[in-house]
């Protein structure tokens, strides 16, 4: 049982330092979006990927550990999680208390991942609405407005002016 806790535990502080990976990508994505740097955010996406496949590897391997570890403990692997298991480990405070450190580590990174991630999504929002603006802003250039030029039963004509927007002559 103990090599197995060496390896849950071993196997859990990986994956904070895989974690700590992706807040630091996080907050390298933020400046990047601010100054969008397209190249930048291709370069972070591409590290985040090949730290989110670490982290899926790692997953694996927990899952391994703790379905071992249910088997020794004699309980059901469906219902085995960390926090359970630190239950079960009452008799054992040196390993309950290794466990539990590394679960409030994994907790505190976790709860860093996703607040970055909501100012990231926030910062993308705000630049697509930017992008969307630009865009009318665009569209609305290149039209031209529409005269006050009313037909025989009192209707807008709906002419544009031409391009200049004035048919002065000189």
């Amino acid at each position: 049982m103990a090599s197995l806790m060496d390896s849950l535990v071993e196997v859990l502080e990986e994956e904070n330092v895989q974690y700590e990976k992706l807040v630091e990508l996080s907050k390298n994505k933020k400046d990047a979006i601010i100054k969008a740097d397209i190249g930048a955010l291709e370069r972070i996406t591409g590290e985040e990927q090949e730290v989110s496949s670490n982290l899926r590897n790692l997953d694996i391997r927990r899952d391994s550990v703790l379905k071992d570890m249910a088997d020794v403990l004699g309980k059901d692997f469906g219902e085995m999680t960390i926090t359970k298991l630190i239950g079960y480990l009452e008799q054992q405070p040196k390993e309950q208390e290794r466990l539990s450190k590394v679960r409030a580590k994994l907790l505190t990174t976790g709860g860093q991942m996703q607040e970055w991630n909501k100012k990231n999504e926030t910062l993308l929002n705000q630049a697509l609405e930017m992008v969307e603006f630009d865009l009318t802003l665009f569209k609305s250039m290149r039209q031209a407005p529409e005269t006050a030029n009313y037909d025989k039963d009192a209707q807008n004509t709906g002419d544009l002016l031409g391009s200049s927007g004035f048919d002065a002559k000189q």
